[in-house]
């Protein structure tokens, strides 16, 4: 176990929204506790509504919780609330600027509410780190989609926090241009900055997070190293071409699932524990079927999470 301090610690926190004209009270949140390590990239998953963007608005100072603590680098948003929100930078979903804002001019508005002094902003070497240099002196509302969320990392970035939480930065975004943004939140981590995200795009998670909670129904699910998660599931799939229509499925006790996805492609998963590709193969070719091309792949961390999510809807 590591001696240093959590950049994020969470204890039994609790959001209960008021139900409207007599209903129940909604629970967001039910007594999360989670801790969040120093110098790493934190993914924060889990389905609609499972209370993520609750949690975010806590740490913004946004949302009141209804019980719990939060400290963010040390410091209790309740007590000691200046310092936890100077040690913190939110990039929100909503794109929100002033139209007729430059990004110089936003920057530099920003950095004045932080009661940073004019000759300490950094407006413009933030806007070359988020390569938005050529566009100083344009107003907000002629930046693409994608400047516009290169400009809110800017903006979250003006009072140097050694936090910053990124809430589905790249939804709705091209490819290209998600690229672009973990490129620079890449950049950002590598100078020590801890990122905390919150993403649908579950293979960018499994690329960039060292480590990931999943959280849902507002409980935590599970907060484990990225390979750790995906290790959980020693499941893996063998996709088979066969050489003709598939008549009848192929059958074993060990195969955890069989199922045609093409008219000549079956897909077998079975427990690496208990049998290998080549036992698979070899029971396929005993039952008939002749062999004209084989892919294999492991579970990755969507199969890991639909696992742990579908596990809590069943309970």
């Amino acid at each position: 176990m590591s001696d240093t301090p959590p950049a994020i610690e969470i204890r039994d926190v609790v959001k209960r929204y008021a139900g409207s004209k007599g209903a129940e009270p909604k629970l967001a949140l039910k007594g999360l506790s989670l801790d969040i390590p120093q110098g790493g990239v934190f993914g924060l998953l889990g389905p609609n509504g499972a209370g993520k963007s609750t949690l975010i608005n806590i740490m913004a100072g946004t949302v009141n919780k209804t019980g719990g603590t939060i400290r963010i680098w040390g410091h209790d948003i309740d007590e000691d609330s200046r310092n936890a929100k100077l040690s913190i930078g939110i990039v929100p979903q909503e794109i929100i600027f002033d139209p007729f804002f430059t990004p110089f001019e936003v920057l530099e508005n920003q950095g004045g509410m932080y009661g940073i002094a004019k000759a300490l902003r950094r407006s413009d070497e933030l806007l070359r780190a988020v390569r938005l240099e050529d566009k100083r002196n344009a107003y907000a509302r002629t930046l693409s989609g994608g400047m516009k969320r290169r400009l809110l990392i800017a903006k979250a970035m003006v009072h140097s926090p050694p936090i910053l939480v990124l809430d589905e930065p790249t939804a709705g975004v091209d490819v290209e241009l998600r690229k672009q943004l973990w490129e620079l939140v890449g950049e950002l981590n590598a100078e020590g900055v801890t990122v905390v995200l919150t993403t649908h795009y579950l293979e960018e998670a499994e690329q960039l997070c060292d480590r990931i909670a999943i959280i849902n129904h507002g409980e935590l699910i599970t907060n484990k190293p990225t390979r750790e998660l995906v290790g959980m599931m020693g499941e893996k799939i063998v996709a088979v071409t066969v050489d003709k229509d598939i008549a009848e499925m192929p059958s074993d006790p060990r195969f955890r699932k069989c199922e045609a996805v093409g008219e000549r492609v079956i897909e077998v998963t079975y427990d690496k524990a208990e049998m290998t590709a080549g036992q698979v193969l070899a029971r396929l070719q005993e039952q008939g079927f002749t062999i004209e091309d084989v892919s294999t792949r492991e579970a990755d961390l969507e199969d890991v999470f639909v696992q742990l999510t579908s596990a809590v809807e069943a309970a």
